[in-house]
């Protein structure tokens, strides 16, 4: 059956690989991309066979509630990640993620509240650090939300702003909480693809702190496959919902720096500590319970499977991200009014 999707955000990283995901599974669909092309979003991330009868491309901001809303207007099904996403990066420059985040959703929830009559199904991207550190072993969708960051209390705010328009109007939405994601064609500013270029380039892998934070990493092809199908899924038993998408296992930041080191030949004196990042997470954990038994998802690329392949697509893609690589430290002022590189 034909549907038009609108995928905001679709030439990011998690956004631009759903979409290739929709375009290799589901050629009955339109697919229809909003994006700012801001300095992770880029152009090429998209289908090479652009503005054809199965896939368009609007160039623009989320927060412009008139482009919004004549988009919506045209869409079954709309999938919201447009967002900004980096921890560091929000503490260098706060302001442009609660506009973007916020007011960015709040303009796509009140397109869907305009065409409620159309709209099939409201889709947004969270993430798991509305969480803040785990308080508990794993952490449930009922896990409190103490965002420790400006990221984190912007991608927070978004969240309930989601769920407030579903528990007033009744809109058809349902929330995703991605914990880590990774894979190709995510910026060099995130943890992994920092490691895996700076190994490529033969310099030293820099760690935050002692290491020790640890983080639930989840290949970006298994939470494709869970937004598919919560896009498919029954609305009466997902409606108002918020699922986590995670591997249900943690690993540190310096265990991770270590696995890069070894597939790619490396060694551990080419690691370099420096200090630590304020609002850091110490610990999360998925717990996946809730999506396994409602939609039967669960993750099915291993860590050494999606961690070979990320490796693999970095080395042959060196075109692709070499222009980013002065972004790949970001200049902050901590607590105590030191100037570092994150």
């Amino acid at each position: 059956m034909t549907k038009t999707i609108l995928v905001t955000g679709g030439a990011g990283f998690i956004g631009s690989n759903f979409v290739h995901y929709l375009y290799d599974h589901y050629p009955e669909y339109h697919i229809v991309v909003l994006d700012a092309l801001t300095y992770a979003g880029f152009i090429e991330n998209l289908p090479a066979e652009r503005e054809n009868k199965r896939f368009s491309f609007w160039y623009g901001n989320v927060c412009n509630a008139e482009l919004v809303n004549t988009l919506v207007s045209q869409s079954d099904i709309v999938v919201h990640f447009a967002a900004e996403t980096h921890v560091t990066r929000s503490i260098y420059d706060n302001l442009l993620f609660y506009q973007t985040d916020i007011l960015g959703t709040q303009a796509v929830a009140n397109a869907i509240l305009k065409n409620m009559d159309r709209i099939e199904r409201f889709i947004h991207i969270s993430s798991s650090e509305v969480y803040g550190t785990a308080e508990m072993a794993k952490m449930s969708e009922e896990h409190p939300l103490k965002p420790l960051s400006p990221y984190a209390s912007a991608k927070c705010g978004a969240d309930r702003l989601v769920w407030s328009y579903y528990a007033t109007y009744n809109i058809p939405a349902v929330i995703i909480r991605p914990f880590n994601n990774y894979g190709p064609r995510q910026h060099l500013e995130k943890v992994i693809p920092r490691f895996v270029t700076s190994a490529i380039l033969k310099e030293p892998l820099t760690v935050h702190g002692d290491g020790s934070s640890a983080r639930d990493f989840v290949h970006v092809g298994d939470v494709c496959k869970a937004v598919d199908l919560i896009m498919h899924s029954d609305i009466d038993k997902i409606k108002g919902e918020v699922f986590n998408v995670g591997s249900g296992q943690h690993r540190t930041v310096l265990e991770i720096a270590k696995d890069v080191l070894r597939l790619m030949g490396g060694s551990e004196s080419d690691i370099k500590f420096i200090g630590d990042r304020p609002g850091q997470v110490f610990r999360h954990t998925a717990d996946i319970s809730k999506i396994k038994s409602v939609v039967e998802w669960e993750p099915k690329i291993s860590w050494q499977e999606g961690l070979s392949s990320t490796i693999k697509w970095y080395s042959v893609n060196k075109k692709w991200w070499s222009k980013q690589l002065w972004m790949r430290q970001i200049p902050i002022i901590t607590a105590s009014g030191n100037k570092e590189l994150h």
